[in-house]
């Protein structure tokens, strides 16, 4: 079995967060020499390159952004460890820590976490923004407490782990005011050949406006694909094209980037998952969570 060196891992997160092999020898005390020698021990043991020098200072690579997380996570769980053993007091709120599929809607999603900011005791609430699949392998290791995307967990992914429908709304069109004023005459007819600003095709709901086009024999103009749907968003704001977001935030949509509601597509759905280790979900935000999509936000 292969064991991991912690006071290497120790020397590593501390270079991390200093930026500085030499401010990181400071604070541990050590000779700049055995830091060096530590960072490159433990990048020989995981076989990755930690660091890419940029100036004086040390930038992670992809593969040490995600040991960083590992490891900032593991030495957090050491202090609340100490913190139990001994009986004090923490100081510090737990942690929830959330993965959020980049295809969701940033408003929705928002709405989806807004019950667990308010608990009491209170959640020190850490969002991960990533491609589900990335965030399904931190899931699987612990280091997310819940994935929240488009799409339950496909079973080719080896992850143990279990999906729960959150909910499910329609989606709306909108667009700028003179887009929007054209579009609402005859919709949804209208979409014909209307400019329109869609999520790319591996997102879920750009799946099921694809089949509503095709069964209604609609072709838009495609005038953009954008993955992200903050991004998406403001580009319709600026009149760019029309574009489609879930109707149970459409207030929130109209006002936040001063648009108009031009019609809802009832028959395009778009659905919202918890995917969690849990087949039952027992931990007090995750069914705080789905209790207050079902009850509030999706009831």
């Amino acid at each position: 079995m292969e064991w991991l060196n912690y006071h290497h891992l120790l020397y590593f997160w501390t270079v991390a967060r200093e930026h500085s092999v030499s401010k990181a020898a400071a604070a541990l005390h050590v000779a700049q020499p055995t830091v060096s020698a530590q960072l490159r021990s433990l990048e020989r043991s995981l076989g990755q390159k930690l660091f890419d020098r940029q100036g004086r200072h040390l930038r992670l690579t992809p593969e040490g952004e995600k040991v960083y997380r590992y490891a900032d996570e593991i030495f957090s769980l050491g202090r609340e460890l100490l913190h139990t053993v001994k009986g004090e007091p923490q100081h510090a709120p737990r942690r929830f820590r959330v993965g959020v599929s980049d295809a969701l809607p940033k408003l929705t999603t928002y709405r989806l976490l807004e019950p667990a900011l308010a608990m009491q005791p209170a959640f020190r609430l850490h969002v991960r923004i990533d491609k589900t699949e990335r965030l399904l392998g931190e899931l699987a290791v612990h280091v997310l407490d819940l994935v929240v995307a488009d799409a339950p967990m496909m079973p080719s992914l080896k992850v143990r782990a279990f999906s729960h429908l959150l909910g499910e709304t329609s989606v709306s069109i909108f667009g700028a005011a003179p887009l929007a004023r054209a579009a609402r005459r005859k919709f949804p007819a209208s979409l014909h050949g209307a400019p329109m600003l869609l999520q790319t095709t591996n997102t879920a709901v750009r799946q099921s406006l694809d089949q509503w086009f095709d069964v209604h024999r609609i072709e838009p103009t495609i005038v953009g694909e954008v993955e992200d749907m903050a991004m998406l968003q403001t580009l319709g704001e600026h009149g760019l094209g029309l574009f489609a977001a879930p109707t149970v935030v459409r207030r929130e949509i109209c006002r936040r980037y001063k648009v108009a509601w031009v019609g809802e597509l009832d028959r395009v759905r778009e659905k919202f998952y918890a995917i969690s280790v849990e087949r039952r979900l027992t931990h007090p935000a995750v069914r705080l969570i789905a209790d207050q999509a079902k009850q509030r936000l999706f009831g």
